[in-house]
């Protein structure tokens, strides 16, 4: 009797392993489909911020635009053909992870700093660096302040569910000084609260307090200080577990960027695609090899992504470079080339 129990007993947990691999297997399975669930729902959903000048904010017609903007177009048009087949979700700095988990945005691409745990823990793929960071400080120079290091006592309006409230302590407790947070959900508010003075300073990522600068009445009434008190390594990512999506996504950025080092523009992409004496520039836009066979995608593909707005250099210029209200500098988002730290792998 007791052998026949340990031979159910281990029929039972046979049954039971098997059911669970089946499981997985199944849940494996519709994981790695965003690509045929995109194509099936004819529009990609990409998470964007809920409005911040540069990054993601309406036009004039009141469509969404900007840096972050720009990538989701780029992708839909490799993916889809066509750069305005997106849906755009705002999300806020709390709601974004769960957004892209539950499967409510295909991508997230909302200013979000690459770090160990959102990496491991949380369970996303980073595609890459699309923008070089770090926190900083705004405030008022009628405070008399030169350096952050002199904020002992200030209150700081800061942004919940992001890396830089973890910053702020760290700052603020090794240099031996106090402060006051001030909670806010999103960068809209944080303008608010700081306008109407409920906070001394604010601090985010150093383009975030350049948007916000750039949207008051008198810019040179306030000021970024001068400490930058983090890495902000900023990019797209999506869902862990579905390596063919992140290998689409992930090659997208590289595109842009590498069509900005091979002087392939928004203008002479397609005459260029007829074929060059540059054998990198002919596989990156199908004239030679197999790159889009490798990668599931219609031979155009680079094409079109370059088409939808430009190289990567063409869209930081066009809306955070030199002659826009942001007016940031390339600085480490330039070229590795042109002494930066933008850099992708070569199309080969």
């Amino acid at each position: 009797m007791g052998e026949l129990s340990m031979k159910i007993k281990m029929i039972t947990r046979a049954a039971a392993v098997a059911s669970v691999l089946a499981l997985s297997g199944i849940a494996a399975t519709a994981q790695a489909a965003t690509l045929e669930d995109v194509k099936a729902a004819g529009q990609l959903k990409c998470g964007i911020n809920t409005g911040l000048p540069g990054f993601a904010f309406t036009d004039d017609k009141g469509k969404w635009a900007g840096f972050d903007v720009a990538y989701c177009r780029a992708l839909a048009a490799a993916v889809l053909g066509d750069a305005d087949k997106v849906k755009y979700v705002n999300l806020t700095g709390k709601n974004r992870f769960p957004a892209l988990a539950s499967g409510e945005v295909d991508i997230l691409s909302r200013n979000t700093t690459w770090t160990f745990s959102r990496d491991l823990d949380l369970g996303f793929t980073f595609l890459g660096v699309s923008y070089y960071d770090g926190q900083g400080f705004l405030g008022r120079t009628s405070l008399g302040v030169k350096s952050a290091k002199q904020l002992d006592g200030a209150s700081v309006c800061i942004q919940t569910g992001t890396t830089t409230e973890l910053n702020l302590a760290d700052f603020f407790r090794v240099n031996k000084i106090k402060y006051e947070p001030v909670p806010i959900e999103t960068n809209e508010e944080a303008r608010k609260a700081y306008e109407a003075e409920r906070c001394d300073v604010y601090t985010t990522d150093a383009s975030g307090l350049a948007a916000t600068r750039s949207t008051f009445t008198k810019p040179s009434d306030h000021m970024v200080f001068p400490e930058i008190i983090s890495k902000e390594p900023l990019g797209p990512l999506v869902r862990q577990g579905d390596d063919r999506w992140a290998d689409i996504g992930r090659w997208v950025l590289f595109v842009l960027i590498n069509a900005e080092e091979l002087g392939v523009t928004q203008a002479n992409v397609d005459e260029m695609a007829k074929g060059t004496n540059n054998p990198e520039i002919n596989r990156m836009l199908g004239t030679e090899g197999s790159l889009a066979a490798m990668i599931g995608l219609d031979k155009s593909w680079a094409i079109n992504a370059i088409k939808a707005g430009g190289n990567y250099g063409e869209i930081f210029e066009k809306y955070l470079g030199k002659d826009t209200p942001l007016a940031i500098a390339r600085g480490l988002n330039a070229q590795w080339n042109n002494g930066g730290l933008i850099y992708a792998p070569p199309m080969r």
